[in-house]
């Protein structure tokens, strides 16, 4: 692959793992250029409220958080640029991308990879509308749980997520309707068991979701009996999805080691790859925690990894 331009440290995606990186890569004199990908500032945009993250009392909204931190990674001249990387070549020291479909690329001496991951939505109209409009559909019960307190609510899956974020929810809220789709849960035994002996968790077997109800927030859904087509309404009014994340890892799959989801390997205690002068922070990598601040601090250590490695390298 030529090359149009080098740059020494080129991050891949944006949001708090990515927008971190270029803070401490920048203040590195790293001079890094960031491609902000298919959806710059990552999955917050998709929040309204976030009240989790150290620094803002009061919460803000996820879309206005992100924008706080670009603005703070160009305050140290960090190039951010808009487009998404669609092939790469990580075989020789220096490490190509493609960015657009060959409108553009370039090489680099050390890259950082801060793509995410994507949540996995049921593809419901309705689903969509209340999410767009900010109206209690969320992929993120430990983000958002908080604002259903004392309230009803049903969560999607049969998974050990959806698992541990039923009793994550039980514990806020008054009710939670699990909904599972065949007989039984994919979830662990010990998971199971704890969801069968939470007494406010009510599960309902062979079940699909044909509507979320509402027309600005959560009012309820129409569940439908998948065996008998009975079809039954629940009044809630937070609705959770939690039938797995999906990492936006695919363009590095020739090169990058992974595990069968596509979550990207890295050493443990390190942000390093089995590529060298390749880094990894975030969602990409991180499947058990999935939170913008566990995802702003490993973009701090990938920012690190890579000014170590490019000063070993002797490259300033």
């Amino acid at each position: 692959m030529e090359a149009k331009e080098h740059v020494k440290c080129l991050i891949v995606g944006s949001g708090p793992a990515g927008y971190t990186a270029a803070i401490y890569a920048a203040r590195a004199d790293l001079k890094p250029v960031m491609y902000q990908g298919m959806q710059p500032g990552g999955q917050l945009m998709d929040t309204t409220d976030v009240d989790n993250f150290p620094g803002y009392p009061n919460g803000i909204h996820g879309p206005a958080m992100m924008e706080d931190m670009l603005q703070q990674a160009k305050r140290f001249e960090t190039d951010v640029r808009n487009g998404f990387i669609t092939k790469v070549d990580f075989t020789g020291p220096k490490h190509y991308v493609e960015i657009d479909n060959g409108k553009h690329t370039v090489s680099a001496d050390a890259i950082i990879i801060s793509t995410g991951a994507s949540a996995k939505w049921l593809g419901l109209p309705s689903e969509t509308r209340l999410r767009e409009a900010g109206g209690g559909v969320s992929a993120c019960a430990v983000c958002d749980g908080f604002f259903y307190r004392g309230q009803d609510v049903a969560i999607v899956g049969a998974g050990d997520t959806a698992a541990e974020e039923a009793t994550y929810l039980a514990k806020l809220c008054k009710k939670v309707y699990m909904i599972v789709r065949s007989d039984k849960m994919r979830a662990s035994k010990a998971m199971q068991h704890r969801v069968e002996q939470t007494s406010n968790i009510e599960i309902l077997w062979n079940s699909e979701t044909k509507e979320i109800l509402g027309e600005t927030g959560v009012e309820g859904a129409l569940i439908v009996n998948n065996k008998t087509g009975e079809e039954r309404k629940i009044d809630i009014t937070g609705f959770f999805v939690a039938i797995g994340h999906k990492p936006n890892t695919d363009v590095f799959k020739p090169y990058i080691d992974m595990d069968e989801t596509g979550y990207i390997l890295n050493i443990p205690g390190t942000s390093k790859t089995n590529v060298e002068g390749v880094f990894v922070a975030g969602d990409a990598a991180d499947k058990t925690y999935r939170q913008a601040v566990t995802a702003a601090g490993t973009g701090c250590m990938a920012a690190l990894d890579a000014e170590r490695y490019l000063a070993s390298k002797g490259i300033h």
